[in-house]
């Protein structure tokens, strides 16, 4: 099973040669991604994404913890972001939780712009890094990078995600701060790969030997959706998905197109998961070209006056969805589609 598509580009058919330059150029690109990462500022907190999240800033604290699954001898680094009054104490009433997945190559620190905005909101936001498929695989010779990522896809990879998940909430949820935590109200979120994880843990299943594998976390009651690939190998993507009852909202863009080499999945792959996917209750907002990264924490990516604006309409979109699962405000994400209307190609709510 693996959660990411085999290379479909036409360049393929068109020779070894033509095949090997794309490569060549993808790795660079990659290559080049690397770099900047490495460049970047070591705290995200030191660069807001947006205006409102430089106040939010001051309201927000993060802690960071280095667990470890003795059991499968596993590291679960994660980052938690809690509103400062609950981080203090001073919180009357637990918190909501989000549990954030990342994509292939990310780590704890990324999608800031999120785990800060949804603190500044009241939520909790606890950051996985999945030692398996993290920023670990930017390291090393470019040239073996495609190979890294197709070890990172792999099911063995893909399943332990979803452990680190229900690893880290069993952690904060019998730790010292699981006062602060309402255990009944917790939505897992991903983006990319982190979408996928997000999926199985939500109650996605696929067949194995004839038998289902079910990774569902009972724990997770509403999920949020960003950029998912296809479940790749999975003739029926309604038998994978279709098992998901809980709501979900659904975030792309219309030029969200995954490429990493060795593999390539359009944007209508997003489009596909959405229809598939169970539930009486979800959501999609689809926004108008971007990219498939322009929903990380990289700035100027999808365009550089649009990533802005996508990531404070996400921020919002998001918001009022949870708003709309745990205080039962059904207008609240009627209201943020329209108020971002003009970015978006397509918004569907119920």
């Amino acid at each position: 099973m693996r959660f990411l598509a085999l290379l479909r580009h036409p360049a393929a058919r068109r020779g070894a040669g033509t095949a090997a330059a794309l490569a060549a150029g993808l790795l660079l690109a990659f290559a080049g991604q690397a770099r900047a990462q490495a460049q970047a500022p070591a705290d995200p907190l030191a660069a807001p994404a947006t205006a409102g999240d430089a106040e939010a800033a001051d309201r927000v604290t993060v802690l960071d913890f280095d667990w470890l699954d003795a059991a499968r001898s596993r590291a679960v680094p994660v980052r938690l972001y809690l509103p400062a009054e609950s981080a203090a104490g001073a919180a009357a009433t637990p918190l909501p939780l989000v549990v954030f997945s990342h994509g292939i190559g990310g780590s704890r620190r990324g999608y800031s712009y999120l785990g800060r905005h949804w603190a500044a909101q009241g939520y909790a936001s606890l950051h996985l890094q999945h030692v398996g498929s993290d920023r670990t695989l930017w390291a090393g010779n470019p040239l073996l990078l495609a190979g890294r990522l197709q070890a990172a896809a792999q099911e063995s990879e893909a399943t332990a995600r979803v452990r680190d998940l229900s690893f880290a909430l069993d952690q904060l949820l019998a730790g010292p701060l699981a006062a602060r935590i309402d255990a009944n109200r917790i939505v897992a979120a991903g983006h990319s790969y982190g979408a996928n994880t997000t999926l199985l843990a939500a109650g996605a299943e696929v067949q194995r030997g004839g038998q289902p594998l079910r990774l569902r976390d009972p724990r997770i009651k509403a999920a949020i959706v960003i950029s998912a690939p296809p479940f790749y190998g999975e003739s029926a993507p309604a038998q994978v998905l279709g098992h998901i009852g809980v709501p979900s909202l659904h975030i792309t863009a219309t030029e969200d197109v995954i490429r990493v080499p060795g593999y390539y999945s359009p944007a209508e792959d997003r489009m596909a998961v959405f229809e598939a996917t169970g539930g009486l209750y979800k959501a999609l907002a689809v926004f108008s070209g971007g990219s498939h990264s322009i929903f990380t924490d990289r700035a100027g990516t999808g365009g550089a006056l649009l990533n802005p604006q996508v990531k404070a309409a996400t921020q919002a979109l998001s918001t009022a969805f949870l708003r709309s699962v745990f205080d039962g405000d059904s207008a609240a994400l009627r209201l943020a589609g329209q108020r971002f209307g003009a970015l978006l190609s397509r918004f569907t709510a119920p």
